[in-house]
């Protein structure tokens, strides 16, 4: 059986991308989103839980961000968890309704979080050639098990190439947008 799998190749890198685009969604750019409280994990009932899980998230105004907690004995536990999740928010507290008022980001913010985007995209990149590198000593595998002609491979790891330059294509271009909406571009 080949070691080579495009399928399985394709699929790795379009997790790394995925895994980006994740990554960058968490991002806080002066807008409210409920994804940025995607991260936000909850401990209770002895189990540690993702914040849609006890409660509703909802934007009602660009600036803020509702968390409707259903049961009133997690208030403070959903509370606790926003206030260490390191996003930067302090909840107002109101009955079972946690109100989250987004700051403006300043100059010097809006720079970390620009190069922390980037980093978050050279990491999808060496992801990216990590299964590139795979996929090639996969293919290199199968010719010298004679399972594939010298052309054979060469055909298909141009096709790992061009799979590689558009996932990292795709990368930068995911990279790009979110710094310019960070910056305010």
């Amino acid at each position: 059986m080949p070691a080579y799998n495009k399928a399985d190749l394709e699929r790795r890198m379009t997790g790394a991308l995925e895994s980006l685009k994740g990554d960058l969604v968490g991002l806080r750019t002066g807008r409210a989103s409920t994804s940025l409280l995607d991260p936000v994990t909850v401990t209770v009932y002895g189990a540690s839980m993702p914040l849609n899980q006890v409660a509703t998230v909802s934007v009602p105004e660009p600036r803020m961000i509702s968390v409707q907690v259903w049961d009133k004995t997690n208030v403070g536990p959903v509370d606790k968890a926003i206030r260490s999740a390191g996003l930067g928010l302090n909840p107002i507290v109101d009955g079972q309704t946690l109100r989250l008022p987004i700051p403006d980001l300043t100059e010097e913010r809006r720079k970390e979080l620009a190069k922390l985007a980037s980093k978050y995209a050279e990491n999808a990149r060496i992801a990216a050639r990590n299964v590139r590198r795979d996929g090639m000593d996969n293919l290199k595998l199968d010719e010298k098990k004679n399972e594939i002609s010298e052309d054979e491979r060469k055909k298909l790891e141009g096709d790992v190439q061009k799979l590689t330059d558009s996932t990292i294509a795709d990368i930068d271009a995911a990279a790009t947008a979110k710094e310019k909406e960070i910056l305010g571009q």
